[in-house]
């Protein structure tokens, strides 16, 4: 199976995440404990929504774990320069409306859609279409609404 690449900040936002909810658990693990503390659990709602939210909080660390476990740390600054990989900053021309957008090549837990420079997975459709293309290719990646037609104007290593 192939790991999919995320850089060293954002394997260690994921690391902090999961130790965060480390600290949510223990903290639900005591209520759970104050709610059985209460008396007859089959009427306790308290503890009945406790255990919900601890259910929670551990699927969505197990999940974050998962993740990392499938992850492998990449220097950018070992990345080549002159096609789009993993931390590259691509630059494209919309062919059809003519309007440039830049995409940054990230890692799980890093993407970012707002700002200026849209921060995509290198899973993505459109970073697969864009992968490994030089200045000058035109990609047409498949999107729910059509084809989308690009011209890669620019490749810059964060």
């Amino acid at each position: 199976m192939e790991r999919n690449p995320i850089s060293r900040e954002g394997w260690e936002m994921k690391k902090q995440e999961i130790a965060d909810l480390d600290d949510k658990i223990a903290e639900v693990a005591e209520m759970i404990k104050l709610a059985r503390a209460e008396g007859d659990l089959s009427e306790n709602t308290e503890y009945h929504g406790q255990r919900e939210t601890q259910g929670m909080l551990q699927a969505k660390q197990n999940l974050l774990k998962s993740q990392l476990a499938n992850c492998q740390i990449i220097d950018k600054a070992d990345m080549p320069k002159d096609i789009v990989a993993f931390g590259s900053q691509v630059t494209v021309k919309n062919l059809d409306d003519g309007l440039d957008e830049i995409y940054e090549m990230v890692g799980p837990g890093e993407e970012d859609y707002t700002g200026d420079v849209m921060k995509i997975l290198t899973s993505s459709p459109l970073a697969q279409g864009l992968l490994g293309k030089k200045i000058g290719a035109t990609v047409e990646v498949e999107i729910p609404n059509g084809m989308l037609r690009l011209e890669v104007t620019a490749i810059d290593v964060t």
